[in-house]
C-alpha cells in the first residue's frame, strides 16, 4: 500500500520555492512606501518651527544663566561678608574678656561702660550683616554646632546637656562659621 498523497521529492522542492517567493513579493510590498513630495510652504513652515523652537530653548537658557548668574553673585558677596566677619571674632572674643576682667576693678567703671557700648555698637553692626551669635547653654549637645571639650558630672543638669558655653559660636547668614566650645554634663556622678 502507497500513499498516493505524498510528494515527491521534487515537487516539494517546487511548492517551497513557490511559497517563498510570494512572501518575498508581498514583503517587497509592504516595504515600498509611497514617496511623498514636500511642497516648498510645508518645508519652510517644518524650518520655522524648528526654529521657533530653537529660539525657544535659548531663552530658557539665558533666563536659567542670568538667575544662575545672579545667585552666584549673592553668595560671593556673602563669603566676602564671612571673611570680615571671621577675622572680627577674635576681636569679640577679646573684648568680653576684657570686660569680664574690667568687673572685677570699680574704679575703672566709666572705662568700663564705655568699652561695653563699644561691644554692643560692633555685636549690633554685625548681627546688621547676618552674624548670629550661638550661647546654648542648657540645650542638647548637637554636635553640628557644638564642639565639647569637656564633660562634667551634674546633679542640677541632664546628661548630654551643656553645662556651660566657654567660647560662644557664631553662625552668619545660617551658615555656621565657628563651633560654640562647650562643657556636657554626663549625667550625675555615679557612686
Amino acid at each position: 500500500m502507497t500513499d498516493n498523497n505524498t510528494d515527491t521529492p521534487e515537487e516539494s522542492d517546487e511548492t517551497t520555492e513557490a511559497t517563498a517567493a510570494e512572501v518575498v513579493e508581498e514583503t517587497a510590498a509592504e516595504t515600498e512606501t509611497p514617496i511623498v513630495e514636500v511642497t516648498p510652504l510645508e518645508k519652510a513652515e517644518a524650518e520655522a518651527a524648528e526654529m521657533k523652537s530653537r529660539w525657544l530653548l535659548s531663552v530658557a537658557d539665558m533666563e536659567n544663566y542670568r538667575k544662575r548668574i545672579g545667585r552666584e553673585k549673592q553668595d560671593i558677596i556673602r563669603s566676602a561678608g564671612a571673611s570680615v566677619v571671621e577675622s572680627l571674632l577674635p576681636v569679640l572674643d577679646n573684648m568680653k574678656l576684657g570686660l569680664q576682667a574690667a568687673e572685677n576693678h570699680p574704679e575703672a567703671k566709666d572705662v568700663t561702660l564705655g568699652f561695653k557700648m563699644v561691644d554692643d555698637q560692633l555685636k549690633r553692626a554685625l548681627s546688621e550683616q547676618g552674624l548670629e551669635e550661638l550661647i546654648p547653654d542648657g540645650e542638647a549637645f548637637d554636635p553640628n554646632f557644638h564642639e565639647c571639650i569637656s564633660h562634667q558630672s551634674s546633679s542640677e543638669v541632664e546628661e548630654d546637656k551643656v553645662i556651660q558655653t566657654v567660647r560662644a559660636g557664631y553662625r552668619l547668614n545660617d551658615r555656621l562659621i565657628r563651633a560654640a566650645s562647650v562643657i556636657v554634663s554626663s549625667g550625675p556622678e555615679k557612686a
